[in-house]
């Protein structure tokens, strides 16, 4: 007994002083986890990685950034266990996204709240677009629009969640023209798209960058967006084709924390990831993939975060019927 009880006081004696001297050692001194909110393959995920390639580099992190995939639920599922079990020690960055945690706060009332995070820097912008089957009828929005109205909730929609941008691409979409879908919550982007290309529904709203990668096996009929993109040039904004949907569906993606990391931790990620950002290698591999790059600071990120939340209470109170 008194054998065991030494090896358990040795354990214990270890364990605190690789505490201590972590605590100690200049952050960071080991890998980082990213927390992705999605399922591996879709656009966050993918963007992420990305993103965060060149963290090793010295002049940036000088440690890895590990991507640990939380899907679930349109994102509340890894927001709520960064707020109730996510570490505090500066070793967990949490990946936003915009209008996604906020919206899913305000409808779904789950642990968190746009309060509960610490806004960091912002990496991309990616509009929603609403897609069809390669072979689909639907040539055009109107034609969707007109069939939609005459065949009311015969037309499945999906996305990647509720309450997510796609949703809320849905609800404007509906709201504007006066039409009943019937939208399907997927796991992910990437189970969305395969839903529409594999024709399981007649419709679905994703990421442009998604789309951008995918356009032998889809169509894409509009941008949700105030401007066409430089990557889809050809697809028309719904703004142009007359309806009333603008760019709150975009989706903002980037770094933040649990609130209650020290404030040096918090300061030094929020200097680093913006330059990490606008790294050459990160700006070309996200140009090659089609995926919008959108780099903000802590100063912007946090602007960008208070005038969604205040877009979003309005849009939503609207959009959405208990």
């Amino acid at each position: 007994m008194k054998k065991i009880l030494s090896l358990c006081a040795l354990a214990l004696m270890l364990f605190a002083q690789g505490n201590v001297s972590k605590a100690a050692a200049p952050y960071p001194s080991t890998p980082i986890s990213l927390i992705v909110a999605y399922t591996p393959g879709g656009a966050t995920d993918f963007q992420a990685r990305i993103a965060s390639m060149p963290a090793g580099n010295e002049k940036y992190f000088g440690q890895p950034i590990v991507i640990v995939n939380k899907p679930g639920a349109g994102g509340m599922t890894a927001w709520n266990w960064a707020v109730e079990k996510g570490p505090k020690d500066g070793y967990t960055i949490i990946s936003y996204n915009m209008p996604h945690l906020i919206a899913q706060s305000i409808v779904n009332k789950p642990s968190f709240t746009i309060d509960s995070f610490e806004a960091l820097a912002n990496w991309g912008a990616d509009p929603a677009v609403l897609i069809v089957p390669k072979d689909s009828s639907f040539r055009t929005v109107k034609e969707f629009v007109e069939y939609a109205k005459d065949n009311p909730g015969k037309i499945t929609i999906n996305g990647a969640g509720l309450f997510v941008g796609h949703h809320i691409a849905t609800l404007q979409l509906e709201k504007a023209t006066g039409i009943k879908l019937t939208y399907i919550p997927e796991k992910g982007g990437t189970e969305a798209f395969q839903a529409v290309y594999s024709n399981k529904v007649k419709a679905g709203f994703n990421n442009l960058a998604d789309a951008f990668r995918n356009t032998d096996n889809l169509n894409i009929l509009a941008i949700a967006d105030t401007k066409r993109h430089p990557f889809l040039p050809d697809v028309p904004t719904f703004q142009e084709l007359g309806y009333d949907i603008d760019d709150t569906s975009v989706n903002y993606r980037g770094f933040c924390f649990v609130k209650g990391v020290p404030q040096e931790i918090v300061d030094k990620v929020a200097k680093i990831a913006p330059e990490m950002f606008n790294d050459p290698i990160v700006v070309s591999k996200m140009k090659e993939s089609g995926s919008p790059l959108h780099v903000m600071n802590r100063e912007e990120t946090q602007k960008m975060f208070a005038n969604q939340k205040a877009k979003l209470e309005v849009l939503l109170k609207e959009l959405v019927k208990k």
